[in-house]
């Protein structure tokens, strides 16, 4: 037998005696993003001691998404769970199999807060959705709400535009158009899905894997959230200041042509880049220059010839 079919799937209901919005926080969607399964049994801890009570609604914590990413400490189990995350009815891997149980879940909730962190060292953000929308690609009717908890969740730096900007690119290099829709569901995470159910849903990035302080940070998140959302007896936390904000766009995904392409230094996300500054250098010998002044985003060495290298992000003084 697999090391895998010994895997169970948990999550933790708690519900109030009053009316209220159903929240779901996952933890572990990738296996080395640990912090939120910190967070997450801080607060069970507390749920099942009784100093912590949830009054209105409901709550759901699943500490440990991707129990077997989490058991190789790695990112992926079998492949990226946070990518093509869909009901499968012939599920070909184990994340396919987390799927069937994890898209039902989501779906009988109102509310997500996914909660991971990054390799680089760099401060918390958040990534939120899409503005109302009736569109194709990611309809939505949200945003207030979805924005609104953002700015309640103890960090300063937003990032908006990931499906829009992933689809862009997916289309440019696609030959058939034909291809379109099957590729962009690639695109689609636990974020993504519940939106496509009729939720809301934010990703919050604590810290780099290893800070001590991104637990904090995502207990912190549960905590001001539950009280947002009216979920405990306790005062909602003010949103962050309009001055104190750092509000950014995705607003161009750039491919590598080729292997060879590389990096003229080791960028880390949120780098400042000014237009025409040097990102790096094309195998040709071409130079590659930032197209406008904003930030690099999920910039990647180790990228294949015709995927994405670097995002790049605008400040969005509209956020």
């Amino acid at each position: 037998m697999n090391a895998r079919d010994h895997l169970q799937f948990v999550s933790h209901q708690y519900s109030g005696q009053l009316p209220g919005p159903r929240l779901i926080v996952t933890g572990a969607v990738h296996g080395n993003e640990t912090c939120g399964t910190r967070a997450i049994r801080r607060v069970l801890a507390m749920l099942d001691d009784g100093s912590l009570l949830i009054r209105r609604g409901s709550l759901t914590l699943v500490p440990v998404t991707n129990p077997l990413a989490y058991a190789k400490g790695e990112r992926a189990g079998e492949r990226n769970l946070n990518r093509n995350l869909f009901p499968q009815d012939a599920p070909q891997d184990f994340e396919d199999r987390i799927a069937n149980w994890l898209c039902p879940l989501l779906a009988r909730h109102d509310v997500l807060l996914d909660l991971h962190s990054f390799n680089a060292h760099s401060e918390p953000f958040v990534m939120v959705g899409p503005r109302d929308n009736d569109g194709p690609l990611e309809p939505f009717r949200h945003q207030l709400q979805e924005r609104a908890m953002a700015r309640r969740l103890g960090v300063r730096r937003f990032v908006d535009g990931w499906l829009r900007t992933y689809g862009a690119g997916v289309q440019r290099r696609l030959r058939q158009q034909s291809e379109l829709q099957t590729v962009l569901r690639y695109g689609m995470g636990t974020t993504e899905y519940m939106r496509s159910v009729g939720g809301y849903a934010l990703t919050l990035e604590c810290g780099q894997h290893d800070d001590p302080q991104a637990p904090e940070v995502g207990y912190r998140a549960i905590m001001n959230t539950l009280a947002f959302l009216g979920l405990i007896d306790a005062p909602s936390p003010e949103p962050i200041a309009d001055q104190a904000m750092e509000a950014l766009s995705m607003a161009t995904v750039v491919d590598k042509q080729h292997a060879d392409d590389a990096f003229s230094r080791p960028w880390a996300s949120f780098d400042p880049v000014r237009a025409g500054e040097q990102i790096g250098v094309r195998a040709d010998g071409t130079v590659e220059l930032a197209a406008f002044d904003g930030r690099i985003l999920f910039p990647d060495a180790a990228a294949g010839a015709h995927c994405e290298w670097y995002y790049l992000c605008r400040s969005n003084p509209d956020f």
